[in-house]
């Protein structure tokens, strides 16, 4: 086999499973997550190993794609999480970070992501640690928000300082002090070991046995669910368009300014993305009125993806400016933004349902 054939062999297996393993992410939360930040760390060291590429253009994709298994993660919240704090704060922290991100790429100053950290993904994984053997119901606003106040502070503030400030490398870091490194390491592993020895004797009781699966304490009744997916889809104009715009529009944004080779002016943008994301809508509620069921989203996503598909072309051709486009990009960028768009409108009435949230009409 040729080395071209290993680069574009290795390439599409590793973009191909950080596109896919997050869509477990719904149904097998913590597993999914961390399988997902296992391949963010590591592809990119693949590539160097096995490959000969050019990574300067991978660089976009790679922060498309964390944005894209960020948000997948969000959207499980809709559909998984039973405390309502908790749910909240993610939503809090979620965009929090997102209008970071999109003030990054418009303004390219790294301190940013100091000031907008992104608290969110640790508060995930450590909601969805507690379910693995407790009722998250369980537990009260003052542990939710000081568990998500822990994190920003003592863990994130450090960690963003690290790369995006000081821009350290720990892997440079670790082959140039090695005593060092391993001197951490030991202090880690000692400081786990504490960990576990003073707070696991205090935890309560476990409410059920390990379990990964999301549904398997799971009581929101399907039906209540249907008839609140029905309610959403008569509703086009209410604030749950107006989530999904902000939401759609801040990913557009940042997946605009990434895409390689390509030239997009914000004030289209901002003129377009509502515009899309009400077509959207109105297409997906029309598929939802008609009966389209849960099995069958992988319909509803390849209608929206030729849908957005041709209005992106569209826009191209009538919006004035220069909008450069590198279309295989484009394409690609659409997939996950769909995907996005698809999942919102699958989970959103299941977190309506279970909290019995009336949106703002």
């Amino acid at each position: 086999m040729s080395q071209h054939s290993i680069d574009i062999s290795v390439f599409v297996f590793v973009v191909a499973l950080r596109f896919v393993i997050p869509l477990f992410i719904p149904r097998y939360p913590l597993p999914a997550i961390v399988a997902a930040m296992i391949i963010d760390a590591a592809d990119q060291t693949i590539f160097q190993q096995f490959t000969k590429l050019n990574l300067d253009n991978y660089q976009s994709y790679d922060k498309a794609l964390d944005v894209y298994y960020l948000s997948i993660a969000f959207l499980a919240t809709m559909r998984n999480w039973t405390n309502l704090t908790a749910f909240r704060t993610s939503r809090f922290l979620y965009f929090y970070r997102m209008v970071g991100v999109v003030l990054f790429e418009l303004l390219h100053l790294r301190w940013l992501l100091l000031v907008f950290p992104n608290t969110f993904e640790y508060f995930f994984d450590f909601y969805e640690a507690v379910r693995l053997r407790w009722n998250p119901a369980r537990m009260s606003k003052q542990l939710v928000i000081g568990a998500a106040a822990f994190i920003w502070i003592v863990i994130k503030l450090p960690q963003e300082y690290w790369i995006h400030v000081a821009q350290l490398d720990t892997t440079d870091l670790a082959r140039d002090y090695p005593i060092g490194a391993v001197v951490v390491v030991v202090l880690l592993v000692a400081a786990l070991i504490a960990a576990y020895k003073v707070v696991w004797p205090k935890l309560p009781p476990k409410d059920w046995n390990l379990h990964f699966d999301a549904d398997a304490h799971d009581s929101l009744d399907k039906e209540h669910v249907r008839a609140e997916r029905i309610t959403t889809a008569e509703r086009v104009w209410d604030s749950t368009l107006v989530e999904k715009i902000a939401l759609v529009a801040m990913i557009t944004l940042i997946f605009a300014k990434m895409l390689p080779n390509t030239t997009l002016g914000t004030l289209n943008l901002l003129v377009g993305i509502p515009a899309i994301i009400i077509a959207n809508s109105i297409i997906s509620h029309m598929l939802i009125r008609r009966g389209l069921s849960d099995q069958a989203m992988a319909i509803e996503f390849v209608v929206m993806v030729v849908v957005n598909l041709v209005l992106a072309l569209v826009a191209r051709v009538i919006l004035p400016g220069d909008r450069t486009l590198n279309l295989n990009a484009l394409l690609f960028f659409l997939l996950m933004l769909t995907m996005i768009v698809v999942m919102y409108d699958r989970y959103r009435p299941r977190y309506l349902a279970r909290f019995n949230v009336q949106p703002l009409v």
